[in-house]
């Protein structure tokens, strides 16, 4: 690499402090949230010194992020993997929240580092939903098809960014002056859109999903949230609601663990969607000022990362059916560790997430159930047909943290 290249860990980390700028501006409750985050991380850092590192150094957890946005065409998502690919971002998972409960109609995965040491330098994350507009059980024929003409007419990422993305990608690197000019395009294609609202369209799919409005309803892609991590998310909650924020009834994922047992897999919680002005078209074609509650603030806590097995038996009975030590879940085979050369366990970081919790997120911030029709049959959408819209390979994340904790034994 030549002196004056940016490398996509360079890259991705610059992405990341891009759009927490852009963020912060647009959301100013989100600057709040990190100022609170790092306010715990330092005293839970000052209280249990090395031990509070044991899910990663401080220096990453400060720098962690990650974000969220939703697309609406297959063809929009391979070219975001372009953009993300550029990074260093690969896709990793498949969610389907239409099997959750509330069902969404969208499918995600998410574009993170894979790569243990690349995680370590910056662990920026992109949780990315696809609206599944062909799912009966949500869309009617003519709603479907009124979706698929907008969409399929709006350009969410310019050609430009584009070919750089795939210049990055293929060469592993960029000189800076394209560096500079990838991050500008990149970060603009995901700030909020100034172009009024089509009302009448936006309230029909908001009727069958808030996320569908926000997908559909709107003429371009946007942080959906950004979400900083923290190291005792239970304090975060209560400090946030001291400051007068208000945040969403409950912490989603694993309850908090008992004074010396492991936290696992990720808890989430954010503050509630706040009302943004937005304008909006009206059917006269007049414009008029309004607000539209989409947009939150998240944060997040991470755990070790548990086996297939260990996951059959949180998804059974919670923690509660989880041995409460570190060697105990080793030693079961039902979360991943490695051991150093002193033999001191060492969890491996979970860096996924949880479909459960991220529809919970979704309608913990969204006005209405929406509705579906389940006298249909939905249309199948799996990781294979993820895999093939992609362009590139989708990971499995069990095969990553098997990878990881095979490579250090």
């Amino acid at each position: 690499m030549t002196p004056t290249a940016v490398s996509p860990t360079q890259l991705r980390a610059r992405f990341a402090e891009h759009l927490s700028a852009l963020y912060g501006k647009e959301v100013p409750a989100y600057t709040t949230l990190v100022e609170v985050s790092q306010e715990v991380n330092a005293e839970v850092l000052n209280r249990d010194g090395a031990q509070a590192e044991r899910l990663g150094t401080i220096e990453r957890v400060t720098a962690e992020r990650h974000g969220a946005i939703r697309v609406g065409t297959p063809a929009e998502l391979a070219q975001v993997a372009r953009v993300f690919g550029a990074c260093g971002m690969h896709p990793v998972g498949f969610y389907d929240l239409r099997q959750t409960t509330p069902a969404v109609p969208v499918v995600s995965t998410a574009f993170r580092p894979i790569d243990r040491g690349e995680l370590a330098a910056n662990p920026f994350r992109v949780f990315t939903s696809l609206l599944v507009v062909d799912d009966p059980r949500f869309f009617d024929p003519a709603t479907r098809a009124q979706l698929d003409e907008r969409l399929e007419a709006r350009t969410l990422f310019p050609g430009e960014l584009l070919a750089l993305a795939d210049r990055a990608e293929r060469d592993g690197q960029l000189p800076a002056e394209d560096a500079d000019r990838f991050l500008a395009l990149a970060t603009a294609s995901f700030e909020l859109s100034p172009e009024p609202v089509d009302r009448a369209w936006y309230e029909h799919l908001e009727a069958v999903s808030g996320v569908a409005a926000d997908i559909g309803g709107v003429p371009s892609t946007h942080i959906n949230h950004l979400t900083p991590r923290v190291l005792d998310i239970d304090a975060l909650y209560a400090r946030m609601q001291d400051r007068g924020i208000e945040m969403i009834d409950e912490i989603q994922g694993p309850p908090r663990t008992r004074a010396g047992q492991p936290d696992v897999l990720l808890r989430q919680t954010s503050f509630r969607a706040l009302a943004e002005p937005r304008r909006f078209r009206e059917p006269d074609g007049s414009t008029s000022a309004g607000v539209l509650k989409v947009r939150f603030g998240e944060v997040e806590q991470r755990g070790v990362a548990l086996t297939p097995a260990g996951r059959e038996v949180y998804d059974a009975a919670g923690t509660t059916g989880l041995p409460d030590t570190d060697e105990a879940l080793h030693a079961a085979d039902l979360a991943y560790y490695v051991r150093d050369d002193a033999g001191t366990l060492t969890p491996i970081v979970y860096e996924d997430f949880l479909p459960k919790s991220a529809a919970g997120i979704f309608a913990s911030n969204l006005s209405g159930e929406g509705r579906e029709n389940t006298a249909e049959r939905s249309v199948v959408k799996d990781a294979g047909w993820m895999q093939e819209v992609l362009g590139r390979e989708l990971f499995d994340p069990y095969s990553l943290y098997q990878v990881e904790r095979s490579a250090a034994s």
